[in-house]
């Protein structure tokens, strides 16, 4: 199974355009969507799920167009949205169920398994019994990917997947998420946050401002960083230079000053060391860098 887009656009009102010229093929497994808040990754999804149609470009899931076979392909689909709610007067459980009866699980006795089945996967069975509404965002988040995942969707969209998620959850739902790579599924996770596509996904793409900047596997990314990550042994009276030449991954307090990573082109008018960048870094350098050549 694939997803093949060609020359996607969406235009909103004023003549906007969200998304621009988009080709991207979307195999089995794995697929992180990356980018800044506004870059268009939302307005993607939304047409991948069939809740909005492009204002130009074709997408086809292997022979079945978006546009033509929406009832087909909905039928393939879990979503998890950004904006995930859940309805006031339902319990964990009931929620989880009707989800699953939405998603085609007819015979109750087979539905009721798999409830209770993915509550225990995302570590929400003890609060089966609890009101949707009532949950802790974190809580609720795991409810949506629950309902997402449920009745074996052979598409899974997640949509800022881990947004209200502490570590411990986060590397829950990662590890739920690789496990059904096994099913011979498509996974795409859209998001901002750099580590759910470093620890996760084997392809990828950038959007910055509705154009497609990079698509390949996260190691490719991280080779073009490489010479251009480097950390700076800065004293206190330093610090706001650095900041103001340089983007700054990170400062942490050391003996003398502080220990401050930056991506460059080049290190000009201080001394660093290169490091080995990482997703983070290779991101922050192709966002700065790398759409134009320019300094920042």
């Amino acid at each position: 199974m694939k997803i093949s887009i060609d020359g996607l656009e969406k235009k909103y009102r004023g003549n906007f355009l969200a998304l621009q010229r988009i080709k991207l093929e979307i195999n089995e497994g794995l697929f992180g969507l990356l980018g800044p808040n506004g870059a268009g990754k939302t307005t993607l999804m939304r047409i991948l799920v069939t809740l909005m149609k492009p204002s130009q470009g074709e997408v086809k899931i292997d022979d079945l167009d978006l546009v033509k076979h929406r009832r087909e392909i909905r039928r393939m689909l879990g979503y998890l949205p950004q904006d995930f709610g859940v309805f006031s007067k339902l319990n964990t459980w009931e929620f989880l169920d009707y989800a699953a009866s939405l998603a085609g699980l007819v015979h109750k006795g087979e539905r009721r398994r798999q409830v209770d089945e993915m509550l225990e996967k995302v570590g929400l069975y003890d609060a089966r019994d609890r009101q949707a509404n009532k949950l802790s965002g974190g809580m609720k988040r795991r409810l949506g990917i629950a309902q997402a995942l449920i009745g074996d969707p052979k598409i899974v969209i997640v949509d800022e997947p881990t947004t209200g998620l502490d570590p411990e959850e986060r590397i829950r739902f990662r590890n739920l998420l690789s496990e059904m790579t096994r099913n011979e599924i498509i996974i795409i996770l859209s998001t901002h946050i750099v580590g759910d596509i470093s620890s996760t996904c084997t392809d990828m793409a950038l959007l910055n401002k509705g154009e497609m900047i990079f698509n390949d596997s996260p190691e490719i990314l991280i080779n073009e960083a490489k010479g251009h990550v480097f950390k700076i042994e800065a004293l206190d009276s330093e610090l706001e230079t650095i900041k103001g030449k340089y983007p700054v991954i990170s400062t942490i307090p050391s003996q003398h000053g502080w220990e401050v990573q930056v991506v460059a082109d080049e290190l000009t008018d201080f001394n660093g060391t290169a490091i080995e960048p990482d997703l983070e870094h290779a991101y922050v350098y192709r966002m700065e860098y790398g759409l134009n050549g320019s300094s920042h």
